[in-house]
Formats: structure tokens, C-alpha cells, sequence
């Protein structure tokens, strides 16, 4: 196993094993905007490997990115497959080379998450947790139901609420936690129950209620990572925090390791981080005047509603297209002026319909 640690380690450990494959390439992408590592993908294609693509179907702010991105992928050679809509958000962030090696990674494919933000990566031959990897990136690229086999595969929303409780409860002196959220009210009862037994506990990120805790920001760089070091001897690296809808509504992917060379390296970079801060604490979420996490998850919950209450919609306009171009012929499709005219009118629409939404629930 090795440990990769961002941003020190740079893409070097990604692009020298993209350009090794023999076989295959696997990956699931969440957000992309490396064109060093794009350029190693075509790379592999051009030499006969088959490469494969899970990409999300939405992020934040991203979507027509990842269509674009689809696109050049598909124009590449590369096999392209979209997450399902089941889920608010398909978080996870892998690489799966000849089947044979794993890169699970905290860290998303962008010059932010790579060059400017605190991110660990583990690399693995581990032929259980590779098998497992590719077994759940066939069934997301299938969009199949998934079930866990190992409890050192840490899958949301599968397994990872009870595992991950059962990692905190097991601390007998000491966890350090990387967290950019921590709001699960379940998990915090554990941390606090943990506290109250003597176990000390710092967070480097953000936690709902501290309740006492121990909290400081990263203020050297950018946090992104999801990390939590136990008693020095074992560490879970993975993409989901310790909130709800990483928990129970969204795909994250960690792992818990146990070798001491990589526990150790992240104890370290941890007390290294922990140090810098001089002693800055971060304040509770709650006291934000952005949206509190709770009010976050929601908001993921309501648009995956809204999603999918919209396909009927999106039928509609569909059929209403096709009318027009049965009786004013195909080239009226490309015509700039009906597809702003589409826009106008349908953005026009969901607008009047969510303000009396708005009106309706203010009167009842």
C-alpha cells in the first residue's frame, strides 16, 4: 500500500500509473479539469487499452462540464457510462488499473483539489478491495443495486453509517479527524460519549454543536479530505463526512487501513496541520450566515425531488418540439431563435410555478 498526500504529492503517482496500465483503466469522476491527466487517458486508448469512464451525472454548478467532458471522452475512444439518479450525488472519486491496482482517492480530478488542497489518495494490490472496487463500479456503470462484502470497504450508502460508528466506538485514547462538516447527530454523540471516556478527539474542519470539542481550521490551504486517524494504529481515507447525506443519500467510497508506514504519514501531516493553525479554532457551523448543513442536505434532498417530479415536463416540451418540426421541418430545430424562445418560455413557467409554491406553503 502507499498513501498519497495532496497537494505535495502532486498528479505525478496518477499520471505514471495511467501511462503503465497494460490492460485496462477504470475511473469514477465527480468533477475533471485536468488536462494532463485527460491527455494520459488518450494516451492509453491510443495504445490499445480500453478505458472506461463512470462519470456523474450532476455536481454543484458543474453539469456542463461533465457533458462536455462526456463528449471529448466519447471522441477519445473512451467508454463512457452516467451515475444513475438515485442518489442526490455520486461523490466517489477511483481508479481501477488492469484490475489489478486501486487508487481510492479523497481528492477530486482538479487543479484545486491537486495543486491548493489538504487530500489523501491510497494506492492498493489488495485483491479483496480491488475486487470490491470493481464491483461496485460494475454496478454503477449498470446502475445496479450494490451490496457491501467487506467492512474495510467503506461504501455510502451501504455500509459506511455503521462502519464508521463502529470505527469511533472502538477508539480507546485518540481521534483525529479531517472534516470539512461534521453534522451527523448520531456520529457527534459518539465523538462526545468518547470524549466523556477520555478519549481525546481534534477535529481540523467544521462540526455542528462542538459541545467542547476540540476544532481548529486549516488555514495553510484549502481542506477537502475526510479522514479519521485512530489511536495511531489504524485510519480511515475516504470522501464522505460525517453528515447525513454523505451517510445515507449520496455514493462516497473510503477505506480503513491498518499498515504503519501510511497511518503513520497521515498521524504526522496531521500534526503538522494541527500545529500550523496556532491555535485558530474554527467556529460552529451554525454560526455561519451561509446555509447550515442541515439546510445544505435538504436543499441535495428537495432538487433530487425536483428532478425527477420534472421528466414529465421535460416530455412535454419534447413532444412540443416535435409537433413544430413535423410541420415546419427539421432545419427549424437549429434556428437560435426557437430554442431561445423554448428557453424563455419554459424557464418563465417554473418560475410563476415555484412563486406560487412559495405563496401556497406561506398560506397553509
Amino acid at each position: 500500500m502507499k498513501v498519497i498526500v495532496q497537494p505535495d504529492d502532486g498528479p505525478s503517482s496518477l499520471l505514471s500509473a495511467l501511462k503503465n496500465a497494460k490492460q485496462s483503466v477504470e475511473l469514477a469522476i465527480f468533477r475533471f479539469d485536468r488536462s494532463d491527466i485527460e491527455t494520459a487517458l488518450r494516451a492509453a486508448v491510443s495504445k490499445g487499452i480500453k478505458v472506461t469512464a463512470l462519470i456523474a451525472d450532476m455536481n454543484r454548478g458543474g453539469e456542463k462540464n461533465l457533458r462536455q467532458l462526456e463528449m471529448r471522452f466519447l471522441q477519445a475512444g473512451i467508454t463512457v457510462a452516467r451515475s444513475a439518479r438515485d442518489l442526490i450525488r455520486y461523490h466517489d472519486k477511483l481508479i481501477i488499473i488492469d484490475r489489478r491496482i486501486l487508487f481510492l482517492l479523497s481528492f477530486n480530478f482538479t487543479h484545486l483539489d491537486i495543486d491548493h488542497s489538504r487530500g489523501f489518495g491510497i494506492v492498493t494490490k489488495n485483491a479483496a478491495l480491488v475486487q470490491e472496487a470493481v464491483k461496485l463500479f460494475e454496478a454503477d456503470c449498470a446502475r445496479r443495486p450494490y451490496s457491501a462484502s467487506s467492512d474495510t470497504f467503506v461504501v455510502s450508502p451501504t455500509n459506511s453509517r455503521k462502519v464508521l460508528r463502529m470505527f469511533l466506538e472502538r477508539a480507546k485514547k485518540q481521534l483525529l479527524i479531517y472534516d470539512p462538516q461534521i453534522s451527523d447527530k448520531e456520529m457527534i454523540g459518539v465523538l462526545q460519549s468518547q470524549a466523556k471516556a477520555g478519549v481525546e478527539i481534534r477535529v481540523i474542519g467544521k462540526i455542528r454543536s462542538r459541545a467542547g470539542l476540540p476544532v481548529r481550521k486549516l488555514t495553510k490551504m484549502r481542506l477537502h479530505t475526510r479522514t479519521i486517524i485512530r489511536d495511531g494504529k489504524q485510519a480511515f481515507v475516504g470522501s464522505q463526512s460525517l453528515r447525513p447525506a454523505e451517510l445515507d443519500s449520496r455514493r462516497e467510497v473510503g477505506l480503513i487501513i491498518r499498515e504503519p508506514k501510511l497511518v503513520k504519514k497521515l498521524l504526522t501531516t496531521f500534526e503538522s496541520d494541527w500545529g500550523s493553525n496556532d491555535g485558530a479554532e474554527a467556529q460552529p457551523a451554525q454560526t455561519e450566515s451561509r446555509l447550515t448543513a442541515d439546510q445544505e442536505e435538504e436543499a441535495e434532498k428537495a432538487v433530487a425531488v425536483l428532478v425527477h417530479e420534472l421528466r414529465p415536463l421535460a416530455r412535454t416540451v419534447k413532444k412540443a418540439v416535435k409537433k413544430v418540426v413535423a410541420h415546419a421541418g427539421d432545419e427549424v430545430i437549429h434556428d437560435k431563435i426557437l430554442k431561445s424562445t423554448v428557453k424563455r418560455v419554459v424557464k418563465k413557467a417554473v418560475k410563476q410555478a415555484v412563486k406560487e409554491a412559495v405563496q401556497d406553503s406561506k398560506r397553509a
